[in-house]
């Protein structure tokens, strides 16, 4: 083993966890705005549902017929 391998050999495991940390950092961005925008979807079907049921609701009351 010549004396290059332990230059060469830590310098590519370095390479290697700066480009992961890289690309392991933006993937993670990148799910947590996929995750906001699933909760905010979410959040609107939600909000849609207890409208509809809402309007059921108001649908189906008896009439108030007060004197």
């Amino acid at each position: 083993m010549t004396s290059a391998h332990f230059i060469f050999i830590p310098g590519v495991l370095f390479v290697g966890f700066v480009l992961g940390f890289i690309l392991g950092g933006r993937a993670a961005r990148d799910q947590q705005v996929l995750d906001q925008k699933r909760a905010a979807e979410r959040e609107a079907t939600r909000a849609t549902r207890a409208a509809r049921a809402a309007l059921k609701a108001q649908k189906d009351a008896p009439p108030n017929d007060a004197p």
